[in-house]
C-alpha cells in the first residue's frame, strides 16, 4: 500500500474517530447507554457511506456541525441542532423527492428508540431542509445556513461541491443535468437573501453560484 492511500486512510480513519467522539458527546446530553449510540452511529456510518454519495457524506455532517458550533449562540436547543444535522441526510437518493421526509421519519423512530423527547422537534427542522425556508426559527436558521454554508465557500472549494453533486447526479443527461441544476441555483439567486447569520457568506455565495450557472449555460 502506497504512501498516498495510507494517508487517505488514516484521514478518514481519524475523521471517523472524531465524529464518533461528537456522536456519543451528543447523545450524552439524553444519557443515551454508550453501547446503544455505537450502534446507532454505525448505522448512521452505513448510511452516510452507501452508494452514490460524493458530497451528502459524513464529510459534510463534520463541517455542518463546526458551522453549528460557531453558531450554538443563535439557537434555543443547540443539541436538537445537531441532531438535526446528523439526521436530516440520512436517507439520500439522487433519484428520489422524499429523501427530506424518509429523514424525518427515520428521525423520529431513532429518537423514540433512544428515549430523546425531542423526535418531533427534530423532525420538523429535517423538513425545513427541503424548502430551506427558516422564517422566525432561530434553531432553524442555523441548521440551514450550516446546510448552505458551502455555497459561500472559496472557489475551488465551491467547485469540488458543484462537481460532487454533478457525480451524484450522474445518471441525468447532461443537457437535462444543466437545465435543472441552473434552475435550482437561480431560485437560490431570486431570494432577497440566502443567509440569516452567515451574512458574511452572502455575496461570496452569490458570486459562486453565478460563476456556476454562466458555466452551465457553457459561457
Amino acid at each position: 500500500m502506497n504512501d498516498r492511500v495510507n494517508t487517505t486512510l488514516n484521514g478518514d480513519s481519524s475523521m471517523n474517530d472524531l465524529l464518533r467522539r461528537k456522536w456519543h458527546d451528543l447523545l450524552g446530553a439524553w444519557a443515551v447507554m454508550p453501547s446503544l449510540a455505537d450502534e446507532m452511529f454505525e448505522d448512521i456510518h452505513q448510511h452516510y457511506t452507501g452508494p452514490g454519495r460524493f458530497y451528502h457524506t459524513l464529510d459534510h455532517i463534520g463541517a455542518m456541525l463546526e458551522t453549528v458550533e460557531c453558531l450554538g449562540s443563535h439557537a434555543r436547543n443547540l443539541n436538537t441542532v445537531k441532531l438535526a444535522v446528523w439526521l436530516h441526510d440520512v436517507i439520500y437518493d439522487s433519484k428520489a423527492s422524499d429523501n427530506e421526509a424518509r429523514s424525518a421519519e427515520c428521525a423520529e423512530k431513532l429518537c423514540e428508540r433512544l428515549d430523546i423527547p425531542e423526535g418531533k422537534v427534530v423532525a420538523a427542522l429535517i423538513l425545513k431542509t427541503n424548502t430551506h425556508e427558516a422564517g422566525d426559527d432561530p434553531d432553524a436558521q442555523v441548521l440551514l445556513d450550516a446546510d448552505l454554508a458551502i455555497l459561500g465557500a472559496s472557489k475551488s472549494a465551491y467547485r469540488a461541491y458543484a462537481e460532487q453533486i454533478r457525480q451524484e447526479y450522474a445518471w441525468v443527461p447532461e443537457p437535462d443535468y444543466r437545465k435543472g441544476r441552473r434552475q435550482v441555483l437561480e431560485r437560490f439567486l431570486a431570494r432577497p437573501r440566502t443567509f440569516h447569520l452567515l451574512a458574511h457568506l452572502e455575496e461570496p455565495a452569490r458570486r459562486n453560484i453565478t460563476a456556476e450557472i454562466a458555466q452551465l449555460c457553457g459561457a
